[in-house]
């Protein structure tokens, strides 16, 4: 793969989540009854700062865990047709919460089907709200985000990265081209 563009800087994926961060306290009208869900493995740290600046915003310290959906993956290769499961790590009991639910790149909604069916096994929610970095089109199942950080349309040769110093030691999106 070879780079195309970069997207995205460490200080737009910054402003990008506090937008995210505002609009969630706005549309939800404050904080009560909110947890976090981040998507393993860059929706958890995208998860941890999107409440991390309501808490400065709010002062409110909100919940947030890891889903691991690997289980309840529909469109795995052979290569991986016996996933791994992890345990998610869910500090909070789903049930009656008004879920936000966080990942990096929305694509064909396949992520978020298989969350989503993660989620109702743990409990059963009040709500479900999904948080995007980076939505790129192209979906096969009827899933729109709440709260986009930016839309980019996108050929299906190419590829989203979303970089974050958890895993890969800065903050950044780049495009990819096949």
């Amino acid at each position: 793969m070879k780079i195309k563009a970069e997207l995205m800087d460490e200080s737009a994926v910054q402003r990008a989540l506090t937008r995210i961060s505002h609009e969630i306290i706005e549309k939800n009208k404050g904080t009560d009854n909110l947890a976090f869900l981040g998507i393993k493995t860059r929706g958890v740290p995208l998860a941890r700062i999107i409440a991390g600046k309501i808490k400065e915003i709010e002062g409110v310290e909100l919940p947030v865990s890891e889903l691991d959906i690997n289980h309840y993956r529909d469109d795995l290769t052979e290569a991986y047709a016996i996933p791994e499961v992890m345990d998610s790590r869910i500090s909070f009991d789903v049930t009656g919460k008004d879920i936000i639910l966080v990942d990096d790149v929305l694509f064909t909604g396949r992520t978020v089907r298989a969350a989503i069916e993660a989620i109702f096994s743990l409990g059963r929610p009040s709500s479900i709200q999904l948080a995007i970095l980076v939505d790129r089109g192209h979906r096969q199942l009827p899933f729109r985000a709440d709260y986009v950080g930016k839309n980019v349309p996108t050929a299906t040769t190419e590829f989203i990265s979303v970089l974050l110093p958890e895993t890969d030691g800065c903050t950044a999106v780049k495009l990819f081209s096949l």
